[in-house]
Parts: structure tokens; sequence; C-alpha cells
């Protein structure tokens, strides 16, 4: 099961990487590392659907835009909690009941680390989904923002539903 989970977070963080890579250069046609985050949260916005854009957002803080201050020294401290809080995951993914578990542990583990990248090498996350509907715009987030809350929704479900051994 950990060899489950391992491959499954190396391709979310791989993934994750690779689209950030492709849709950075095609929404503002820089190459990925040629340029560290403008210090403006927004730029360029393609419309996609009436429900979707895609857009460049530098995410400083954690989910959802949350501690967004923007320092170097905040950048780093979410690194650490990230690394901390991954290699509990893996730990507990080592010892995983079902691979269900496994595999959640995988997403979790592959999004936190693709966006650890970001954070190490940039400062900030680029996040570049944008879904909306009726004027309200969820935050923007990407592959591994979304393989993050797939893994903690699989967790919540195996923490809901999986059958629990019987008291003897």
């Amino acid at each position: 099961m950990l060899r489950l989970g391992l491959r499954l977070a190396a391709l979310i963080a791989l993934l994750d990487q690779a689209t950030k890579w492709g849709f950075y250069g095609w929404l503002t046609g820089l190459a990925f590392w040629d340029r560290a985050p403008v210090p403006l949260p927004r730029g360029p916005v393609v419309e996609v659907a009436p429900f979707l854009n895609f857009v460049v957002v530098w995410n400083h803080g954690v989910s959802f835009g949350m501690f967004n201050r923007g320092s170097d020294d905040s950048a780093w401290i979410l690194v650490l909690v990230a690394l901390a809080i991954t290699a509990a995951m893996a730990w507990w993914m080592a010892r995983a009941p079902s691979l269900l578990v496994a595999a959640a542990l995988g997403l979790v583990i592959g999004g936190a680390l693709g966006n650890v990248v970001d954070r190490i090498r940039f400062g900030a996350v680029f996040d570049f989904v944008d879904l909306h509907a009726g004027g309200w715009h969820w935050p923007a987030f990407n592959v591994a923002d979304a393989a993050i809350v797939a893994g903690a929704g699989l967790l919540l479900l195996d923490a809901l539903f999986a059958p629990k051994p019987s008291a003897k």
C-alpha cells in the first residue's frame, strides 16, 4: 500500500508542476522559470466557459489565500509546516489499513509537495483555475489543491463509511 501511495504522490506532484508550467506559459507568454511572482494578486484572465476562467494568481497564503501576507518568512514557515505534515502523513500511509486510505494520503502528499515546490522556488503558489457562478468566484486553485481536496474527501468518506472492526 505504501508503494501505491508514494507512486500516486509522485504522479500528482509531477502533474501539478507540468500543468503550472503549461498554463503559466500559455496565459502570460513567459516561461514558468523566467519570472518570480508579480506582486499583484491577479494577472491575465481567459474565459473558457460561463463557469470557468483560467487566471494567473499567486497565493502567498495557505488554502484559499488565508494568511496571505506575502512575506518571505511566511513562505518558509509554510514550507516547513507542509513538510512536517507530509512526513506525518507518509508515516500514516506506511500503516494504512486499506488501499483507499493509502491512495487518499498519496493525493494529499502529492498535492502538498507540488505546492511546496512553488513556495521554495517563488515564495508563493501559482493558481490558475477559477470556477464561478452567479457572480460568486471560488478561490483560484491548481491541480495540487484539487488533489488535496480529493484526498481529504476520501479520508472523510473512509472515516464515515468504512466497516469498523467489531468489538470483542
